[in-house]
Parts: C-alpha cells; sequence; structure tokens
C-alpha cells in the first residue's frame, strides 16, 4: 500500500508540471499589443504597407506539446488601413477584398507542426471574401512570462503569403498576393 502512494504521489508531481504548462490565451488587442500587418506590391515598383485596426482572437498553447495548440481569429476587414483614405476606401471597395459585403476574415488552426527551437508551422483555414483556403503561417515564439500586473503573457510572431485568385480578389496589375506578418501578445486566462 506504501509503495503504491509513493508511486502514485510521483506520478502525481511529475504530471503537474506538464498540465501547467497547456495554456489558453486572449490575444491583447485592447492594449494594442497584437497586429495583423500586410504588405502588397504597387505596379511592381514599391511597396505599400498596412493594417487591420480590428480584431480579435484567442490562442491555446503547451510548450511541451505544441502540436495540441490550437488559434482562432477573427479580422474587421472594414478596419483595413493603409494610411491613406481614398486607396483604402478603393480596396475595401468591390473592387477588391469587398469589406462591405465581407466584413470578416476569419482564421481557425486545423494542425501545428512542431519545428523544433520555439518554431512551429500553424496549418488552418483562413475565410476570406466569402472564400476558404487552407493557408500555413510560420510562426515563432517572442518571449513569454509574467508581465507587470500579476498576469501572465505569451508573444508570437507569424508571416504568411495570401495568394489574391485563392481567395477571388482581383489581382491589382502586378499585384498577385499579399505578405502578412502578425504579432500576437496573448494573455494567460
Amino acid at each position: 500500500m506504501k509503495k503504491s502512494l509513493i508511486a502514485a504521489g510521483l506520478f502525481v508531481s511529475m504530471a503537474a508540471p506538464l498540465a501547467a504548462n497547456a495554456a489558453d490565451y486572449k490575444i491583447d488587442t485592447s492594449g494594442a499589443h497584437a497586429s495583423v500587418n500586410f504588405a502588397v506590391s504597387h505596379l511592381g515598383y514599391s511597396v505599400i504597407q498596412g493594417r487591420f485596426n480590428n480584431f480579435e482572437g484567442t490562442f491555446s498553447f503547451d510548450e511541451n506539446n505544441i502540436e495540441s495548440s490550437k488559434v482562432k481569429v477573427v479580422v474587421d476587414t472594414t478596419s483595413l488601413d493603409s494610411n491613406h483614405a481614398e486607396r483604402d476606401k478603393h480596396i475595401r471597395s468591390a473592387d477588391f477584398i469587398d469589406a462591405g459585403k465581407f466584413s470578416t476574415a476569419t482564421f481557425i488552426s486545423t494542425k501545428v507542426v512542431d519545428k523544433k527551437d520555439g518554431n512551429m508551422d500553424v496549418i488552418g483555414n483562413l475565410t476570406l471574401h466569402g472564400i476558404t483556403h487552407p493557408i500555413t503561417i510560420n510562426a515563432s515564439v517572442i518571449g513569454g512570462g509574467a508581465d507587470p500586473w500579476g498576469g501572465e503573457r505569451l508573444g508570437l510572431k507569424g508571416t504568411t503569403r495570401l495568394e489574391l485568385k485563392d481567395f477571388g480578389i482581383k489581382e491589382m496589375g502586378a499585384t498577385t498576393y499579399a505578405d502578412m506578418t502578425l504579432y500576437v501578445e496573448g494573455i494567460k486566462q
């Protein structure tokens, strides 16, 4: 009996740290500690950069089992901002992303592949412009730990390239894709 109790105690003490590492996070958009950014070619001569100002999301992350991680993000496409009001109206119009009709874009992960050393591929479905298409986000952990307000945070960076034709979005001259860079700081729930 005594040996069984000791063995059970050892099992629980070994399993507890593993369970403690799995956590759910809410993306800190209210504190502006996250961003969804894009860069597109302009006529093949320059690059236009911008962002989506309004979005929300959650993710689950376990550093000991990265492949069990999950992500969901919803972006308000009407919040597109390239720092030029007339251009923004045009990009939001039916000529391109048609934000009036398709006011949200949603990414839901389906699989996470551990690439080691804090790097991972987040594979999932992006619904944009009314079309759902699989994409892969190359992601990495920036850092994590306690914050000054008594909570815990985790920061990640992700990049991906969206082919406009995959989402039924008209190509803009030489512009056939948008490069996305995502910075996500999550607050542990």
